[in-house]
């Protein structure tokens, strides 16, 4: 018989908040189970009293018949239970083999550090893993996948590693990457180890997955096989609906105008050249295979690439915008598909974030920033977004992926755009804020905005827009109405340049 871990009766309070409600449920060595759940369903809370960050307010885990108490992560690892998460838990400065050993470094008998043997010792693990890292490679060096592969090799080379959980382990990492961190999951696996993998990107926990475990609000639904309940019943069990109900619920703008703008054969470095035209009160999809250009086209348009030909025309007036902040002032402002790297200013706050756009027109005539004004725009952002955050001052990367992309939305919004551009908006969101942000984007054009959507996820291009632009080989090769297109349709004009027959 296998390790077994055994959560029985968890439940987590803070103040005015319910994290968890009596979860009990077993998880088993040589099985790799997912936890899947909105944000806030209780998955992270969950891991954190698993490893001592966090202490229950009622229940107990037991691991191999023995009931545990941690008290610190600290203690969790001591006695063979890891937790992987997105912040990566070591020091760049330091080489592969010292974070490995960090802490715990082999000595020589007169007491001094031996780092010949941690490099011997690494290197073992390293080629345990098939990976092509040095042991003397400061990680400092490294790629952000292989700087996540040291922290498992970390926890891997203690003898007596059980449990490894990951916590949203891809959430920066390329495809490439994700292959290679399989390939190490089931290696983990193979061992017999229990691995807990928290995600909500479907496509992968289909891939590493053995079991799913479903919560919702804070309780425990449901463990089932992969394999054996489909995608959509999943989302049913952790929303409480079906996906396909979100898009027939929302409340969409039926009176599209006049030509609000018009793109006339745009092209750059990047992007051959491409025209379309955008209507007032619009949702225009953009779709198209990774690299056929969406992204470069828009950042052609607001001036963040150089334009090489062609005009952007608004509202009947040639604009010539050579600056994303040129696009602003014209009335045009992108949501970019990179939160962290594009979107959000991480060492500020909400209100901050929230703002930054917003300096010119909060400044009074001697150049001075109106802080009431700018409490004022934070304060409509976070009512009018629903952003959950406990106060403006707190820092936006403490908050949900969705809660950080609800307030650059606030921050462009607060501009009163003309044209809004979402790039891939619900990327790395939960299915619950999903449906959100889709209420969000037909509220604006029900307001007359023009909303340019790039969306890789066809059913919400498909559920969302009123007409969709195909692009294939950086060119726009068609274009479809909501009433004529299909999946098909769209996967074969993006990969073949045309529409598959029926």
């Amino acid at each position: 018989m296998g390790d077994v871990l055994e959560f029985k009766g968890i439940s987590k309070y803070f103040p005015g908040v319910k994290a968890l409600d009596d979860i009990s449920f077993k998880a088993y060595g040589g099985e790799v189970l997912a936890f899947l759940g909105e944000n806030g369903a209780g998955k992270s809370t969950l891991l954190k009293i698993l490893n001592g960050d966090y202490q229950p307010t009622a229940g107990e885990y037991i691991l191999n018949g023995e009931l545990k108490h941690y008290m610190s992560p600290h203690e969790a690892i001591e006695d063979g239970i890891s937790v992987i998460y997105q912040e990566r838990q070591i020091l760049l400065e330091l080489t592969v083999a010292e974070n490995i050993y960090l802490g715990r470094m082999p000595a020589s008998k007169l007491g001094f550090i031996d780092s010949a043997k941690a490099n011997r010792e690494a290197k073992r693990i390293i080629d345990d893993f098939g990976l092509p890292i040095s042991p003397n490679t400061k990680v400092k060096d490294m790629s952000i996948a292989y700087q996540q592969m040291v922290e498992i090799m970390k926890a891997y080379s203690r003898d007596n590693l059980k449990v490894i959980c990951f916590d949203e382990p891809t959430a920066s990492l390329s495809d490439a990457e994700i292959d290679a961190l399989f390939k190490v999951i089931r290696k983990l696996k193979a061992e017999g180890k229990i691995i807990i993998y928290v995600s909500h990107r479907m496509n992968e926990i289909q891939e590493i997955a053995d079991k799913v475990a479903i919560f919702k609000d804070g309780k425990y639904v449901d463990t089932v096989v992969t394999g054996e309940v489909p995608e959509s019943q999943m989302i049913k069990m952790m929303v409480g609906r079906d996906l396909g109900d979100i898009y027939n619920e929302l409340d969409r703008n039926n009176e599209i105008g006049d030509v609000l703008l018009e793109v006339k054969n745009v092209s750059s470095d990047y992007v051959k050249e491409n025209s379309f035209v955008l209507h007032k009160g619009e949702v225009l999809g953009f779709s198209g295979l990774v690299g056929a250009g969406r992204t470069e086209l828009m950042r052609a348009i607001i001036g963040a690439d150089k334009r090489k030909t062609g005009e952007v025309i608004l509202e009947g007036k040639k604009i010539d915008n050579k600056s994303p902040h040129d696009a602003q002032e014209n009335g045009i402002v992108l949501v970019p598909e990179d939160r962290k790297m594009q979107g959000i200013l991480a060492n500020l706050s909400v209100a901050e974030n929230i703002n930054i756009s917003m300096l010119k027109a909060n400044s009074n005539k001697f150049g001075f920033v109106d802080s009431k004004k700018e409490e004022e725009v934070a304060a409509r952002g976070i009512k009018d977004f629903n952003i959950k955050t406990p106060s403006p001052d707190k820092k936006i990367v403490e908050l949900s992926g969705g809660n950080q992309q609800k307030c650059i939305v606030a921050r462009w919004i607060s501009t009163n755009p003309k044209v809004l551009i979402m790039d891939e908006p619900t990327k790395g969101i939960d299915v619950g804020a999903k449906a959100e942000f889709y209420q969000m984007i037909c509220d604006f054009a029900k307001q007359g905005m023009g909303v340019i959507l790039i969306s890789s996820e066809m059913p919400e291009v498909i559920g969302l827009s009123d007409r969709i632009i195909v692009m294939r080989g950086l060119k726009i090769v068609g274009e479809m109405s909501r009433e004529e297109v299909t999946e098909d349709g769209l996967l074969s004009m993006g990969m073949l340049g045309e529409v598959k027959e029926a």
